[in-house]
């Protein structure tokens, strides 16, 4: 008996640092400028309450079956946890200011742990206010009772909350954003709409690689495009690897810049597939692709209307619209890998944020590995700005 009252007050510990950890990313990270964000966070910590009273009050019975259903409600809520505290530190990460809760899918998860947590809690509750030995209906009953009444009561406090602040950034206007027009009255285009690449841009690319979730590397990009005309510089960090590489082109010259040989004239057709977001929108995003893509609604990035698609790739169109990944799985073939693409069209009707992850067979990257990820995060902002592209300094 002593070891399954221990067992269940460690569970109750760990869902304790679930919801607070939770609770404390909303309640400290997420400000997407709403007059409510306190509250959303506030709100988002009420779990926590539940949480501890296991920690006082163990949902204890005494026979072996209703002891292994408890502990199972006790870890569904803990692995139901995981996702949703992953989901929105991604958010809070991003600095996206789309509502916590933007969809059924994104709700599941969260109210699934929220009521099991309620009902694991209102086991042991029950168990001081109901004298009844064993798992009796009685307190079943007051438990479930319990644990519809605090789900229905903290989901609608947070959802409100979450819902309000939205609505009320929703109606108040911004009057700049790196990332396209602030106008509410703007509707960007469906997913599969014509999209044609801006003409000028400012672009950031990152890439990150991992094989059975131990890193192979990053690449961090920087740079700028107008029309057919680019110069960019990446940082590539790799175990066998670091440097800095680069390519500019300028009408019908073009340079490149590698480690340990400086920047050297190249032909300018040979940089045709480096062009960034004008080569992703070719390759990934080309009509073909669009056709079957997934709308996942409206969202604001960085006070931009923009409309969030997503459409599965396998790994050869995701290497030749980001052939810079080369760079983390060197001569592997990603012919087998599948992965999708997210990517954000804005009120302008130009796409200002793409990312997207493919995963596959990790032997021709590490031998001893089974499943490798390249995961990629482009964004395109002032665009289409005046521009001059430059050629680079010291050119022998």
């Amino acid at each position: 008996m002593r070891v399954r009252l221990f067992e269940l007050r460690l569970l109750a510990v760990a869902l304790t640092v679930l919801w607070a950890a939770g609770g404390g990313i909303v309640l400290i990270g997420y400000r997407p400028g709403g007059p409510w964000d306190l509250l959303v966070g506030a709100t988002a910590g009420l779990p926590l309450l539940l949480a501890v009273a296991p920690i006082v009050w163990p949902p204890l019975v005494t026979s072996n079956r209703g002891a292994a259903g408890v502990f199972w409600i006790g870890l569904v809520a803990a692995l139901m946890l995981v996702p949703s505290i992953v989901a929105v530190t991604a958010q809070v990460l991003a600095r996206s200011s789309q509502p916590l809760l933007p969809s059924a899918e994104v709700v599941y998860p969260w109210a699934v742990a929220l009521l099991a947590t309620s009902l694991f809690a209102g086991l042991g509750v029950s168990r001081q206010l109901i004298a009844e030995t064993g798992f009796g209906r009685k307190r079943l009953a007051a438990s479930i009772g319990f644990a519809l009444v605090t789900t229905t009561v903290i989901g609608a406090g947070f959802a409100g909350a979450s819902f309000a602040d939205d609505a009320a950034l929703r109606d108040r206007p911004s009057l700049y954003s790196r990332f396209g027009p602030t106008s509410a009255s703007l509707t960007p285009p469906a997913c599969d709409d014509e999209l044609d690449p801006s003409e000028t841009a400012k672009l950031e690319l990152t890439v990150w690689g991992d094989v059975d979730t131990r890193s192979i590397g990053s690449v961090d990009l920087i740079g700028e495009r107008s029309g057919k005309d680019f110069s960019w510089n990446a940082q590539v960090v790799r175990s066998d690897l670091f440097g800095q590489f680069g390519f500019v082109r300028l009408g019908s010259q073009a340079w490149s810049l590698t480690p340990g040989q400086g920047w050297h004239s190249v032909a300018a057709s040979s940089l045709d597939s480096e062009m960034l977001d004008a080569t992703a929108i070719v390759q990934a995003l080309s009509p073909g692709n669009r056709a079957t893509a997934e709308d996942r609604g409206l969202e604001y990035v960085e006070g931009a209307r923009a409309r969030h698609c997503r459409v599965a790739v396998d790994g050869r169109t995701f290497g030749a619209s980001f052939p810079q990944v080369v760079w983390l799985v060197g001569d592997a073939s990603l012919t087998e890998w599948r992965g999708q693409i997210d990517y954000w069209i804005f009120g302008d009707g130009e796409i200002g944020q793409i990312t997207g992850s493919v995963n596959g067979d990790a032997q021709a990257i590490l031998s001893h590995g089974l499943q490798a990820t390249v995961e990629i995060k482009l964004i395109a902002t002032d665009r289409d700005l005046p521009r001059g592209i430059l050629p680079p300094r010291n050119v022998p």
